[in-house]
C-alpha cells in the first residue's frame, strides 16, 4: 500500500513538473492568492447572508481554470521557446485579478484597505502588459 502512495504522489508530481515546470514563487504566491480569494468570498458572501453552494462550486470551477489556463500557457512557451514568459504573464495577469477580488471581498464586508495593495494590482497588471 505505501509503494502504491509513494508512486502516486511521484506520478502527480511529475505531472505538475511538466505543466507548470515545477514549483516555483510565482506559483506558490498565486495557490496562496487563489485560496485566500476563495476563503475571503466565502467570508463576504457569509457576512452578506448570500452564502450558496452553487456560487461556491463555480468558485471552485474557475480556480481550477485559472490552473488549467497556466498550464496551457507553460506549454506554449515550451513549444515556441520562450522560457517562462507567457506562464509568468499569465500569473501575473492573474495574481492581480484575484488581488483585486480579495480588496472588494474585504470591502463587501466593511473593511478598509490600504491603498497600497490597490497599488500593487497596478504593478502586477503592469508587469503582466511587459512580459
Amino acid at each position: 500500500m505505501e509503494i502504491t502512495y509513494k508512486s502516486c504522489i511521484a506520478v502527480l508530481g511529475a505531472i505538475f513538473s511538466y505543466l507548470y515546470s515545477g514549483l516555483d514563487t510565482l506559483i506558490e504566491i498565486l495557490v496562496a492568492f487563489v485560496i485566500i480569494d476563495y476563503i475571503s468570498g466565502f467570508i463576504a458572501a457569509w457576512v452578506e447572508g448570500k452564502l450558496r453552494s452553487s456560487v461556491g462550486y463555480i468558485g471552485i470551477a474557475k480556480k481550477i481554470m485559472i490552473f488549467l489556463i497556466v498550464a496551457v500557457a507553460h506549454l506554449t512557451d515550451q513549444i515556441i521557446g520562450e522560457g517562462h514568459l507567457l506562464r509568468d504573464a499569465t500569473i501575473f495577469l492573474y495574481l492581480a485579478n484575484e488581488l483585486l477580488s480579495i480588496i472588494e471581498n474585504a470591502g463587501r464586508i466593511g473593511l478598509p484597505v490600504p491603498s497600497i495593495l490597490l497599488n500593487a494590482v497596478e504593478i502586477f497588471k503592469n508587469k503582466n502588459e511587459r512580459r
